[in-house]
């Protein structure tokens, strides 16, 4: 039997996601054929072993209908667990419950890339994905996880995502995926993916808040039918520091008009901008205030002062990439000469 195809998971599968959407009352993203990507979502990212199950259940409680997650976050196996668990009573089924996953870089070569969404099914308990991306335009050699020096890399001339992208429209034909996607994808490399795909990625989940706003992928985005989904929506600071766009003086000031927190007022930024966002805890009073943050309205004056905070700053600048003599730089990553790293 396939891992993750069993007949349990699958008596939990799929009805329309459009009317799965519209029971719960979210703001969602529209896919081509009717499906729906609630706006906000709780990421899973940092969220440590022990932590992430009782997160996602009071995620689920609360309403939260979309759930990122990735293999090399190294917490599916929790996951599912706590899905599983949500799902036994009958009260919240599968079709109301939007699941992204993650491809990652060790696993690009063709012949990896349905095995590696295999073993996230079976950790998921799931018979599908709603969405699966490609988590970021970097190979490794297979079975390397973080690469420490060079020949542990691939280039993209090594391993071309064409390949790599040609196996992951194979998942849709086979139905094990129902969206596929890119992730960290700069206009330049949608450009060239968009150019020879079969199925066009419907989703580019990349770093995006107010000090990193990315019109230019936006609108490219959107001219091409693509969603955005925004990862560090409130930032990404180093462990133990606060991100700086919570005390932002312009942000500080919109929440303190609405009553509301800085936190919401950023997602709700990222919200009315048209994109995903995806902000992670495991405290249920702060999954609780983000979730409320769907609710709030900014007006037309608030989203041009948030605008004008634009300054292409990344929090995960990509650097860690970067090895003495390996194919990847910044540069290269982000087709942006003047990206800042991180």
């Amino acid at each position: 039997m396939t891992p993750g195809i069993g007949s349990k998971p699958a008596r939990r599968e799929q009805l329309a996601h459009s009317e799965a959407s519209d029971r719960i009352g979210m703001s969602s993203l529209v896919f081509a054929n009717g499906d729906r990507m609630a706006s906000l979502g709780l990421g899973t990212w940092k969220a440590g072993a022990g932590e992430v199950g009782g997160a996602v259940t009071a995620a689920l409680e609360l309403g939260y209908r979309h759930l990122d997650c990735a293999s090399i976050y190294g917490n599916e196996a929790e996951i599912g667990a706590s899905l599983e668990q949500a799902c036994a009573t009958g009260a919240l089924q599968r079709d109301q419950i939007w699941i992204t996953s993650k491809l990652w870089n060790d696993c690009h070569a063709p012949e990896d890339v349905r095995p590696a969404l295999e073993r996230s099914l079976a950790d998921l308990g799931l018979a599908h994905l709603d969405l699966y991306l490609i988590h970021w335009p970097v190979a490794h050699r297979h079975g390397v996880m973080m690469p420490k020096q060079a020949p542990d890399q691939l280039s993209l001339e090594q391993r071309p995502i064409a390949a790599t992208w040609s196996a992951m429209e194979e998942l849709v034909r086979a139905g094990l995926v129902r969206h596929i996607g890119v992730s960290n994808f700069s206009q330049a490399k949608l450009a060239t993916l968009l150019a020879g795909a079969d199925l066009a990625p419907e989703v580019n989940q990349v770093e995006r808040h107010p000090y990193l706003q990315q019109p230019e992928l936006l609108a490219f985005c959107q001219a091409h039918a693509i969603q955005l989904t925004a990862y560090a929506p409130l930032g990404s600071p180093p462990a133990g520091t606060i991100s700086p766009l919570l005390g932002d003086p312009v942000i500080t000031a919109i929440a303190a008009a609405h009553g509301a927190s800085a936190a919401q007022v950023l997602l709700a930024w990222g919200i009315a901008c048209g994109t995903a966002v995806i902000p992670k805890s495991v405290q249920p009073q702060r999954l609780a205030a983000n979730m409320a943050a769907a609710e709030l309205v900014l007006s037309a004056t608030e989203l041009a002062q948030i605008a004008a905070l634009d300054r292409g700053e990344r929090f995960i600048g990509g650097g860690f990439w970067e090895l003495p003599g390996g194919p990847y730089s910044v540069a290269n990553l982000w087709d942006e000469p003047s990206s800042k790293p991180s």
